[in-house]
């Protein structure tokens, strides 16, 4: 049975928020530069160049990539042979959130987390959006996602019908994506889910966005994932909203099975601040 404490825990949360939004993930930055090197239109690949420039110095000074730190979003990987000593916390959730707590005030990050209605600040940045996924043995794994709210907001879901199929699931992302034009600050990427319940596809979307550039997908979806990246880059929008090759950087896709009577789909879109980090502890 491997233990943890809720004192290792708390200090893994608070580097890891910290960390996320101080620097980017290779495998993120090589698609930057990438598009970088290959963008032919003048505005479009200057935005490029100083999005570099703006990682390299974040890095080099260790201040946030961006001024929108995000709403942090948890996912949890616990095995079976995992047990989480809590100490004087009640739960895994007041464990995730004074590592929140703690981190965003040492990393001096924005605190954006309001109430919805009388939008008052919780001062603390948390709680955090916290996702627990059941696994096996001893395995314990912490995904960070620093999501920034200019492309959560234009995210969007459909209870499609089954009939429309591919078809229709390719037309949703597209008119997704049109819709929410230079909003996200492109270039984006793209998380798809799709199956499920109406909670499960978004859940699923960003499961999918969490593993962009690390997991990959079976050879039939990376296919389609090639297919559908093609139809939203010749959406011109490109990065900045300046047009250009590049309006996304990638998509994944994820699947579940669904009910015979359903198709949901959502879209989830990262800004090019695309802010993941997992570590196993």
């Amino acid at each position: 049975m491997k233990k943890i404490s809720s004192e290792k825990l708390i200090e893994e949360i608070s580097n890891l928020i910290i960390d996320v939004n101080y620097k980017f993930s290779e495998h993120i930055k090589k698609k930057i530069f990438y598009v970088y090197k290959n963008e032919k239109e003048k505005y479009s690949k200057k935005y490029l160049k100083i999005i570099l420039e703006n990682l390299l110095i974040s890095e080099k000074e260790k201040i946030p990539i961006c001024q929108d730190t995000g709403l942090p979003i948890i996912f949890l990987e616990i095995g079976n042979k995992v047990q989480i000593e809590l100490g004087k916390y009640k739960n895994f959730e007041d464990v995730i959130n004074k590592g929140i707590e703690i981190g965003s005030k040492k990393g001096f990050l924005r605190k954006s987390i309001v109430t919805p209605l009388d939008r008052k600040n919780t001062g603390t940045n948390t709680p955090a959006i916290l996702h627990l996924i059941p696994s096996e043995g001893e395995k314990f794994k912490i995904t960070v996602m620093a999501k920034g709210f200019g492309s959560e907001n234009v995210c969007s879901l459909k209870m499609l019908n089954p009939s429309e199929g591919k078809k229709g699931i390719e037309n949703f992302i597209i008119e997704t994506v049109e819709k929410a034009g230079t909003k996200p600050c492109p270039p984006i990427f793209i998380g798809i889910g799709i199956g499920g319940s109406f909670e499960k596809c978004a859940i699923l979307s960003k499961i999918a966005l969490c593993e962009i550039g690390v997991e990959k997908s079976p050879p039939d979806i990376m296919k389609w994932e090639k297919k559908i990246l093609n139809k939203i880059n010749n959406l011109k929008i490109g990065p900045g909203g300046f047009g250009g090759k590049f309006t996304a950087l990638d998509i994944k896709i994820k699947t579940f099975p669904t009910h015979i009577a359903g198709l949901p789909v959502a879209v989830s879109i990262s800004c090019w601040a695309h802010r993941v980090r997992s570590i196993e502890l």
